[in-house]
């Protein structure tokens, strides 16, 4: 597939104005995020005068963001029932082999930006024309299970765009019901996890959606997303299973930070 570069269709880039946007949740998600993201420039959506000095405004604050080791689309598409782009990674990859994440990848010396970023591993990987996209903002960064910075850019679609997966990185591409995502129960997950011979079992919220298990950093991802938006608040953990730890061995090393990092946990809390 064809590597996305700076072109006439980046240049395109349009954000979605709440005012303009038919689906209340959609327009309130909107509104939060892009009143959070004026609030870093203390400037107000009150203050823009007409449609292009907010629009400009925005893209200004999102390409002036620092850049990130890596980014991800979390695109919703713009319809009466939304829905939130998901993937499954590759079986064969190096890093996250087989989980769910949202289209995006890591910086390259070429990216302009962290919305550049987003939008070209977004297109590598699924096909998505840039030129479809109508950005919100962004979300608070996230650090990965290896430690790097992850920002998470917000943006609405078109629905029913021609989507593929570059079968080198992506298994498969589906789709969760974004109202859904907003009131639906977290189901708590469990991994395991050997280290020396011993095993231990870490428990983690998920959602289910359509035969997938999203936890980790999209599950976290998601979760900002919707405190953001609709003042959901989770309570996002990973929790050792006491009864899984073989003795107090196991149980002590994985207290230690560096081991707990190895599995993404250094931004949790530890439950013995």
């Amino acid at each position: 597939m064809a590597i996305f570069r700076h072109s006439a269709s980046f240049d395109e880039l349009a954000v979605a104005l709440p005012a303009y946007i038919k689906q209340p949740l959609l327009r309130q998600l909107a509104e939060r995020i892009q009143t959070e993201l004026l609030d870093t420039t203390k400037q107000s959506l009150h203050q823009q005068t007409d449609d292009i000095a907010h629009s400009a405004l925005i893209l200004d604050t999102l390409y002036q963001a620092p850049i990130a080791d890596a980014s991800i689309l979390v695109a919703i598409t713009n319809e009466k029932q939304p829905k939130l782009l998901l993937t499954r990674r590759a079986a064969h990859m190096t890093s996250h082999a087989g989980e769910v994440s949202c289209a995006g990848g890591k910086y390259d010396i070429g990216d302009y930006n962290n919305v550049f970023t987003a939008l070209r591993e977004a297109y590598e990987e699924t096909a998505l024309p840039p030129n479809k996209v109508q950005l919100l903002g962004q979300l608070p960064m996230q650090t990965s299970k290896s430690g790097m910075s992850v920002r998470p850019i917000v943006a609405l679609i078109e629905p029913d765009l021609p989507l593929s997966p570059e079968p080198g990185e992506i298994a498969r591409i589906f789709w969760a019901d974004f109202e859904a995502l907003i009131t639906q129960p977290t189901v708590e997950y469990s991994i395991e996890y050997t280290m020396q011979r011993q095993t231990a079992t870490i428990l983690t919220p998920s959602w289910q959606v359509d035969g997938e298990i999203v936890w980790g950093l999209t599950g976290r991802v998601i979760a900002s997303l919707l405190e953001t938006g609709f003042d959901r608040q989770l309570d996002w953990y990973y929790q050792i299973q006491e009864d899984s730890l073989e003795n107090e061995h196991i149980k002590k090393y994985l207290e230690k930070d560096h081991h707990l990092k190895e599995l993404g946990l250094q931004d949790s809390r530890y439950k013995p």
